[in-house]
């Protein structure tokens, strides 16, 4: 019930106004570990620990004091910027004070400002800085936390520059004077409706990148099946069986890509051949395979072993008893017989002569597709409604082409973008039957890195083309005689950043998107395009210049883990607000988009790094400030789907749903599509509401980002809502709780019944709440 830029004494004054704030005071005591730093831990201060900033710096455990034994210094002969830095946790929306004493040695300041103390969080906050010779002198800062839930605390040699000399911290003090106390309050206001909410706000993204499609999606089991890296080679997963020497990678009849390897025999009691570990089996799973060998007659037979044990029963053998100079493809099956982590593939032979192994596939029996089932049965509960692919920096470095054909025949490429091997099993043709085995809408983002124009235009030909056209022949030769129709379409991904392959200065750019899309157009006028974007001087420069040439325009953003649990949370929001602000700003101020909708594609959009329960309240909140934005936030996508910041992760064998996942799943099929205005201070809750489209139900998402209960007071006005309705809450007691497939998850859905809805909703602490009544 606060306005966060009111000042303390201003808030203060407010109390005997206004009796719905409330300030709890604290009597002084220190909340800082080992203050004194009496407490050592082997030659080091308990608790405490060292970081240098800028320049060069020395740290000591000082056998000296204010007033114990023990203090910390920090010296610089050629100029540092360097601190003893400690982390603590503190309420929100609180006063603190920050104490402590410092001594100083010939000290100068090089730019920075001397000896003081500051918080790492807050911008400004700091103490008096001290510099020349002086005795233990006491400094202090009061503060307030604002939404901060944790501090980084620093004993500063330097400061914003460089210091030189020396300087000793001792006796700090960390004291609450004083804590606000919230009263959400909120009313639901039917009669204030906005734009309604795209079902696209739901989306997701895949790249080619990690396990996110290959050990994720796509059901093959072996890595390098092609052969891109010479067997035997770090780089590679396969090894040698037998001599190590007799494996060679030859370019002369190879089957696929530059090279393939060559086994020399040695007839009878030496099996030689090749073997890749590190195999995923279940017990009592299928697997069906297939092997193209090609070589002399006597190299037969060739047999090849799904192994689980290291028993010599630990296996299953299939012999190929033919052998001939043209490759040939033969078919395996295997069940096997116990749980393994480390299975193996392998394939020898005690034959004569020459052993060549084109490439090789092994895949669960219950692929759906070439596709994991188990991924797939997740990605169908989370019923995204568009999928991004390929890229993601990826889609700057691809050609298509590689990956359409016959698929044991398409050449192993570098990864250009993330490095490792791209084996072009997953391409256009296998993303759309993707697309429709989930049931989703493709989004196929074409290159304008590395590509050129008229690859982009055959790739769209490709995908929508008559049969009868040379492209769309290509494809019907591929499988599907039916063109795809695919609606949206990416040019190009963060070609704003130095890292982009094919990045170019934004004057260039826009010309080069310009051509893009009035090439695709050209070939085909139905479709829609989505602009490379980025808020700030390229946004606002595409859509001068290009706004006639595009129907949406893509924003990323990517957010840190935070120290603090409520500013972690709220940087996804801000993130959101910030965006769509300023796109708000370019519709009043670009002459360009007089009469345009130009919407937000938010394409990309995550935190990085893990997926806790934290992180699900960001992405909560997240989808609320969506909502808020619907009139200028059209589309969004999760990034990404499976393994890498994912809402699924994959083991070899099993997949769950990480704890971000459960909010994106549950507000995609539940939440309502009219957004409605929640107007009053519902800090420090995050509240959004929202009717379905025939006005028959009402839905209210309320996230509590703070570890405490929170009781909020709501009320609703132009609607009515029953006396029976239903909740489902995702929360948990850990803040650092996740969920890890093959294990009992951490974070859930938890769905209950509701009746008679009070006044009063309490609200647990760090929990996601859907709350839906039919309205009367």
């Amino acid at each position: 019930m606060r306005k966060k830029t009111v000042s303390y004494l201003r808030l203060f004054a407010s109390i005997v106004i206004f009796s719905f704030i409330t300030s709890i005071a604290y009597s002084a005591e220190n909340l800082l570990p080992n203050p004194s730093f009496e407490k050592a831990a082997k030659d080091s201060p308990a608790d405490w620990k060292t970081h240098i900033w800028q320049g060069k710096a020395e740290f000591a455990y000082a056998e000296t004091g204010h007033s114990g034994q023990r203090s910390v210094k920090i010296s610089s002969q050629e100029g540092g910027d360097a601190s003893w830095t400690i982390i603590v946790s503190v309420e929100p929306f609180s006063q603190y004070r920050l104490s402590g004493w410092i001594k100083t040695a010939i000290l100068e300041t090089r730019g920075g400002e001397g000896a003081l103390l500051n918080l790492q969080n807050i911008e400004g906050i700091k103490t008096k800085a001290l510099t020349g010779n002086t005795d233990w002198m006491q400094v202090e800062t009061t503060f307030e936390t604002n939404d901060n839930d944790s501090l980084q605390i620093n004993c500063l040699l330097g400061g914003g520059g460089l210091a030189i000399g020396e300087a000793w911290f001792d006796d700090l003090s960390l004291e609450r004077i004083s804590t606000l106390v919230f009263e959400p309050s909120v009313v639901i206001d039917a009669s204030k409706e906005g734009a309604p909410i795209s079902k696209y706000i739901y989306g997701q993204f895949i790249e080619h990148l990690g396990r996110c499609i290959y050990g994720g999606i796509w059901a093959e089991m072996l890595e390098d099946r092609k052969f891109y890296y010479a067997v035997g080679a770090a780089e590679s997963p396969w090894k040698a069986v037998g001599a190590k020497a007799a494996v060679t990678m030859r370019k002369d009849k190879s089957y696929v890509g530059e090279h393939t390897p060559w086994v020399e025999l040695a007839g009878p009691n030496e099996a030689r051949g090749i073997v890749q570990k590190g195999l995923g089996l279940k017990k009592g799973m299928d697997y069906d395979g297939r092997i193209v060998l090609s070589g002399s007659s006597s190299a037969a037979p060739v047999r090849v072993s799904l192994i689980w044990g290291p028993e010599p029963w630990d296996r299953q053998t299939i012999a190929i008893d033919q052998l001939a100079e043209a490759y040939t493809t033969s078919s395996l099956h295997f069940t096997a017989k116990a749980d393994a982590a480390d299975g193996q593939l392998e394939i020898v032979s005690e034959g004569t002569g020459v052993l060549r192994i084109g490439t090789a596939s092994l895949m669960p029996t219950d692929n759906v597709l070439g596709m994991r089932a188990d991924t797939l049965k997740l990605l169908k509960e989370l019923n995204a409604p568009i999928y991004r692919w390929p890229g993601g920096n990826f889609v700057s470095g691809y050609d298509w082409r590689d990956g359409v054909g016959e698929r044991d025949q398409r050449p192993p490429r570098e990864n250009l973008a993330w490095k490792g091997v791209e084996p072009n099993d997953f391409g256009l043709d296998e993303f759309i039957v993707f697309c429709r085995e989930i049931g989703t809408e493709p989004l196929i983002v074409v290159n304008s890195g590395l590509g050129k124009v008229q690859n982009a235009v055959d790739e769209l030909l490709y995908a929508n083309g008559d049969a009868e056209t040379p492209m769309g022949k290509l494809r019907a030769q591929n499988g599907s005689e039916e063109p795809y129709n695919v609606h949206w379409w990416g040019i190009g991904n963060e070609m704003y950043g130095d890292w982009q392959l094919g990045h170019m200065p934004l004057e260039d750019y826009v010309k080069k998107h310009n051509r893009f899309a009035d090439e695709m157009r050209s070939a085909d006028p139905s479709i829609q395009l989505i602009a490379v974007g980025a808020a700030g001087k390229w946004s606002e420069t595409m859509l001068k210049e290009c706004a006639d040439r595009m129907d949406l325009i893509s924003e990323h953003f990517y957010c840190d883990q935070q120290k603090g649990l409520l500013p972690h949370v709220k940087q996804i929001t801000n993130n959101v607000r910030r965006i769509s602000n300023t796109h708000r700003r370019y519709r009043q101020t670009i002459g360009a988009l007089k009469g345009k909708d130009i919407r937000i594609a938010m394409d990309e959009w995550n935190y990085w790094k893990v997926q806790t329960l934290r992180d699900a309240l960001g992405i909560a909140a997240g989808l609320n400030e969506f909502y808020r934005n619907s009139d200028i936030v059209f589309m969004a996508n999760y990034a990404q789907t499976v393994n890498i910041l994912p809402c699924i992760k994959t083991t070899k064998t099993d997949a769950a749903f990480t704890a971000p996942g459960l909010p994106l799943i549950l507000y995609r099929n539940h939440y309502g599509t009219i957004p409605i205005k929640a107007l009053g201070e519902p800090e420090p809750l995050d509240v959004a509401a929202a009717k379905s489209a025939d006005g028959k139900t009402l839905t209210i998402s309320i996230v509590n980002p703070t570890r405490q209960d929170q009781e909020l007071d709501l009320a609703f006005k132009g609607i009515k809502i029953g006396k029976e309705g239903k909740l489902w809450r995702i929360a948990g007691d850990d803040e650092m709780a996740s969920n890890e497939p093959g294990k009992e998850p951490q974070v859930k859905i938890e769905e209950s019944k509701i009746d008679n809805l009070g006044r009063k909703i309490v609200v647990p602490p760090m929990s996601i709440s859907l709350y839906e009544w039919k309205a009367e």
